[in-house]
């Protein structure tokens, strides 16, 4: 059966191990078996060693997974969980396909404009955005940063995002059921290419 890692920030809910479970059901809807990294973490006794056992359980099911699909919706700021593009950026690096969504309508650059505010223009620099922070302000349109969409686009997808606002942006999962669509398109296509 074609395994799919699903990498979010959905371990840190409330209820994580409900939320996952739901995913590996719409997951084994779609002839996928769904690889939430909290079943690592679950298995494991609560030692001084248990960060070092999580990271070792999760790159063990990155490298065995078929593909991956990422919730890159914002997590504890305006950007995804940056565990999640770590595990983005790795399975990119292996060559897995990923598939992607966030649940956020609005691009990174308004995102950083609604959290920080923008300070005025800077002479001579008036094709650059900077927030209150000081920081220059990323502005491509994209659902997060470049370097995150561009791998994806890679791959020759796009992340997934809602045509406006959900009402749970963390626990709604339309967006991450689009990927499992699309991931079995890609594998049916992919295994119809071999047979050819």
């Amino acid at each position: 059966m074609t395994t799919i890692y699903l990498a979010g920030p959905d371990v840190f809910l409330a209820k994580a191990i409900e939320m996952g479970q739901a995913k590996k059901e719409l997951c084994a809807r779609y002839d996928f078996e769904g690889l939430f990294p909290l079943d690592a973490e679950l298995a494991q006794t609560r030692t001084t060693d248990l960060s070092t056992r999580i990271f070792d359980a999760n790159m063990e099911a990155l490298a065995r997974c078929d593909a991956v699909v990422a919730n890159l919706t914002p997590f504890r700021g305006v950007s995804a969980d940056v565990g999640t593009v770590f595990e983005v950026a790795y399975a990119y690096a292996l060559g897995k396909p990923v598939f992607a969504y966030s649940n956020a309508a609005e691009n990174l650059r308004d995102r950083v404009s609604s959290a920080l505010g923008l300070k005025p223009p800077v002479a001579g620099q008036e094709n650059r955005e900077f927030a209150s922070d000081g920081m220059e302000v990323e502005n491509f349109n994209l659902a997060d940063n470049l370097m995150i969409v561009e791998a994806i686009r890679r791959q020759g997808r796009d992340i997934v995002t809602p045509a406006a606002s959900v009402a749970d942006p963390l626990g709604d999962l339309a967006a991450f059921e689009e990927c499992l669509r699309r991931a079995r398109i890609y594998f049916i296509e992919l295994k119809s290419s071999a047979a050819a």
